[in-house]
């Protein structure tokens, strides 16, 4: 169940220092460094057929041209000219494991940080932005997934801060409380109901969930343009030699006493740790998307400048197929 968002004023406000800092630090660095390349950064939809290409891992298989297909004995998809508007959605795992940070920075800080700079560098060229929030942690049920619409300009980036800066009231933790599970199959089982024409997603979250969000995420992404964005902290990966720990789970309130000074546990819990990266880059593979990678201990810009650098990286591959020269009439030549 879902809700939609209305504006919040008070929480606009708090989150525009948080904006101008990034407008200033970050933005324009960008700006400066993508120029020209913006429009083969992102795309919109058209529907003018622009070329022919082979079909590559991740394609949208309903533009396979199976004339084509059938002549040459190789799949190849139709390519279109894209119009230069698009609409992007921010799918956003708010739970309790994204509210942690070792250092001086959490998950959801990070979050925020991302989410601020790619919504603002989105809107200055006149592309809307729109989120589903989901807090999972949340009293009312029908407050777990909430929808904020798609808007354009800088109101509408500093209503999504204020959503991701105002969660709802939680539900009790503990043996005795009613807090639900993070299910990332809710949040992008409802992406699907919502995002209709091909647009681009960022699904922002530490994927510190209940399995099955695997094969909707691969769905999305066969009818989107998705991104996921996995939050993560050094500490999750490896623990220091700082004696006697209290660990605490963010979300069930379990709270688990530890002696990091045992080298065998550090081992362990570093093996159990790159088991678990194995397996979740695994399924992150499996559905077939683009992968960016935020640490809390590590600059917002040079992670965003890691991703410009994927984005032309897929370009590169993606135009290096082009029609077969059997193919072409001397137009498309």
């Amino acid at each position: 169940m879902a809700t939609t968002a209305t504006p919040a004023a008070t929480g606009s406000s708090a989150a525009e220092p948080l904006l101008h800092r990034l407008e200033w630090t970050v933005l324009r660095r960008l700006d400066g460094l993508l120029q020209g390349d913006y429009r083969t950064l992102w795309r919109g939809a058209g529907l003018d057929l622009a070329d022919l290409r082979e079909y590559q891992h991740a394609d949208d298989v309903r533009h396979i041209d199976w004339n084509v297909t059938a002549r040459l004995q190789v799949p190849h998809v139709r390519q279109f000219t894209e119009d230069r508007e698009l609409t992007a959605w921010f799918l956003l795992d708010l739970s309790g494991s994204v509210d942690f940070g070792s250092a001086d920075q959490t998950k959801l800080g990070l979050s925020e940080g991302f989410v601020a700079a790619l919504a603002r560098l989105l809107t200055r060229h006149g592309n809307r932005v729109g989120a589903i929030l989901y807090h999972p942690g949340a009293a009312d049920a029908r407050l777990r997934l909430v929808v904020v619409p798609p808007g354009l300009g800088r109101s509408q980036v500093l209503q999504l801060l204020a959503r991701m800066r105002q969660p709802p009231a939680s539900a009790p933790r503990g043996q005795g409380g009613t807090a639900a599970p993070t299910r990332l199959a809710d949040l992008l089982g409802r992406a699907e109901g919502i995002v209709r024409r091909r647009s681009l997603l960022f699904v922002v979250s530490d994927f510190i969930s209940d399995p099955g969000w695997a094969t909707p995420l691969g769905r999305l992404a066969r009818r989107h343009e998705v991104l996921a964005v996995r939050l993560v902290d050094p500490l999750e990966l490896a623990l220091p030699d700082i004696g006697l720990l209290t660990v605490e789970d963010a979300e069930t309130g379990e709270q688990l006493l530890v002696d990091t000074q045992d080298a065998g546990f550090r081992e362990r819990f570093e093996a159990m740790a790159a088991q678990h990266e194995e397996a979740l880059r695994d399924q992150l593979q499996s559905a077939g998307v683009d992968v960016l990678e935020l640490a809390t201990d590590e600059d917002l810009l040079a992670a965003l400048l890691r991703y410009v650098a994927l984005r032309r990286q897929r370009g590169r591959a993606v135009s290096g197929h082009r029609m077969p020269a059997a193919l072409r009439t001397p137009a498309a030549a």
